[in-house]
Protein backbone atom coordinates (compact mmCIF):
# COMPACT_ATOMS: atom_id res chain seq x y z
CA UNK A 1 0.00 0.00 0.00
CA UNK A 2 1.17 3.50 -0.82
CA UNK A 3 0.16 6.42 1.38
CA UNK A 4 0.15 10.13 0.57
CA UNK A 5 0.46 12.54 3.48
CA UNK A 6 0.48 16.29 3.86
CA UNK A 7 3.36 18.19 5.48
CA UNK A 8 1.80 17.57 8.92
CA UNK A 9 1.69 13.81 8.39
CA UNK A 10 -2.07 13.76 7.83
CA UNK A 11 -3.23 11.07 5.39
CA UNK A 12 -4.46 12.43 2.04
CA UNK A 13 -5.03 9.13 0.28
CA UNK A 14 -3.74 5.68 -0.53
CA UNK A 15 -3.44 3.19 -3.35
CA UNK A 16 -2.93 -0.56 -3.32
CA UNK A 17 -3.44 -3.67 -5.39
CA UNK A 18 -4.10 -7.31 -4.74
CA UNK A 19 -4.90 -10.52 -6.53
CA UNK A 20 -7.96 -10.35 -8.79
CA UNK A 21 -8.92 -13.99 -8.16
CA UNK A 22 -7.38 -16.79 -6.11
CA UNK A 23 -7.27 -19.33 -8.94
CA UNK A 24 -3.86 -19.85 -10.62
CA UNK A 25 -5.10 -18.85 -14.07
CA UNK A 26 -5.67 -15.29 -12.82
CA UNK A 27 -2.28 -14.87 -11.13
CA UNK A 28 -1.12 -12.25 -13.65
CA UNK A 29 -4.09 -9.94 -12.98
CA UNK A 30 -4.48 -7.53 -10.06
CA UNK A 31 -7.27 -5.25 -8.93
CA UNK A 32 -6.31 -1.88 -7.51
CA UNK A 33 -7.88 0.59 -5.11
CA UNK A 34 -7.31 4.29 -4.77
CA UNK A 35 -8.95 6.59 -2.24
CA UNK A 36 -8.41 10.30 -1.56
CA UNK A 37 -9.72 12.71 1.02
CA UNK A 38 -11.98 15.39 -0.42
CA UNK A 39 -9.34 18.12 -0.02
CA UNK A 40 -6.73 16.02 -1.88
CA UNK A 41 -8.74 15.68 -5.09
CA UNK A 42 -7.69 17.53 -8.22
CA UNK A 43 -4.07 18.01 -7.12
CA UNK A 44 -2.41 15.11 -8.95
CA UNK A 45 -2.09 13.00 -5.82
CA UNK A 46 -4.37 10.24 -7.09
CA UNK A 47 -2.53 10.15 -10.41
CA UNK A 48 0.81 9.79 -8.64
CA UNK A 49 -0.53 7.08 -6.33
CA UNK A 50 -1.93 4.96 -9.17
CA UNK A 51 1.02 5.49 -11.51
CA UNK A 52 3.35 4.34 -8.74
CA UNK A 53 1.51 1.00 -8.66
CA UNK A 54 2.34 0.11 -12.28
CA UNK A 55 6.09 -0.57 -11.87
CA UNK A 56 5.46 -2.38 -8.59
CA UNK A 57 2.94 -4.70 -10.25
CA UNK A 58 5.24 -5.20 -13.26
CA UNK A 59 8.11 -6.15 -10.96
CA UNK A 60 5.88 -8.90 -9.58
CA UNK A 61 5.21 -10.21 -13.10
CA UNK A 62 1.68 -8.86 -13.40
CA UNK A 63 0.15 -8.25 -16.82
CA UNK A 64 -3.23 -6.60 -16.25
CA UNK A 65 -4.60 -4.16 -13.69
CA UNK A 66 -8.32 -3.77 -13.08
CA UNK A 67 -10.32 -1.13 -11.30
CA UNK A 68 -13.92 -1.53 -10.15
CA UNK A 69 -15.80 1.77 -9.92
CA UNK A 70 -19.37 2.70 -8.97
CA UNK A 71 -21.01 3.40 -12.35
CA UNK A 72 -22.36 6.72 -11.05
CA UNK A 73 -18.88 7.94 -10.12
CA UNK A 74 -18.16 9.68 -13.42
CA UNK A 75 -15.16 11.55 -12.00
CA UNK A 76 -13.43 8.29 -11.06
CA UNK A 77 -14.21 6.74 -14.44
CA UNK A 78 -12.73 9.78 -16.23
CA UNK A 79 -9.72 9.69 -13.89
CA UNK A 80 -9.04 6.05 -14.77
CA UNK A 81 -9.50 6.67 -18.49
CA UNK A 82 -6.92 9.48 -18.34
CA UNK A 83 -4.49 6.93 -16.88
CA UNK A 84 -5.04 4.57 -19.81
CA UNK A 85 -7.74 2.35 -18.35
CA UNK A 86 -10.54 1.23 -20.68
CA UNK A 87 -14.08 0.30 -19.68
CA UNK A 88 -14.50 -3.43 -20.27
CA UNK A 89 -17.66 -4.34 -18.42
CA UNK A 90 -20.61 -3.31 -16.31
CA UNK A 91 -22.19 -5.43 -13.60
CA UNK A 92 -25.71 -4.23 -12.79
CA UNK A 93 -26.92 -4.09 -9.19
CA UNK A 94 -23.99 -5.92 -7.57
CA UNK A 95 -23.51 -3.40 -4.76
CA UNK A 96 -25.93 -1.99 -2.22
CA UNK A 97 -25.11 1.27 -0.44
CA UNK A 98 -27.02 4.29 0.75
CA UNK A 99 -30.32 2.42 0.42
CA UNK A 100 -30.00 1.60 -3.28
CA UNK A 101 -28.49 -0.89 -5.70
CA UNK A 102 -25.30 0.14 -7.47
CA UNK A 103 -23.84 -0.90 -10.80
CA UNK A 104 -20.12 -1.57 -11.01
CA UNK A 105 -17.94 -0.61 -13.99
CA UNK A 106 -14.77 -2.59 -14.61
CA UNK A 107 -11.83 -0.70 -16.11
CA UNK A 108 -8.70 -2.44 -17.39
CA UNK A 109 -5.17 -1.43 -18.25
CA UNK A 110 -2.38 -3.64 -19.51
CA UNK A 111 0.75 -2.93 -17.50
CA UNK A 112 2.87 -5.43 -19.41
CA UNK A 113 2.32 -5.10 -23.14
CA UNK A 114 3.64 -8.60 -23.85
CA UNK A 115 0.94 -10.48 -25.72
CA UNK A 116 2.73 -13.82 -25.93
CA UNK A 117 2.04 -14.66 -22.29
CA UNK A 118 4.37 -15.78 -19.53
CA UNK A 119 7.06 -18.42 -19.82
CA UNK A 120 5.66 -21.98 -19.73
CA UNK A 121 6.92 -22.56 -16.20
CA UNK A 122 5.30 -19.38 -14.80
Amino acid sequence: MLLAEDEDGRALGFSSFGDFRARPGYRFTVEHSVHLTADARGKGIGTALVQALFPRAQALGKHTMLGAVDADNEASIRFHEKLGFVQVGRLPQVGFKFGRWLDLVYLQRFIDETSSGPAPDA
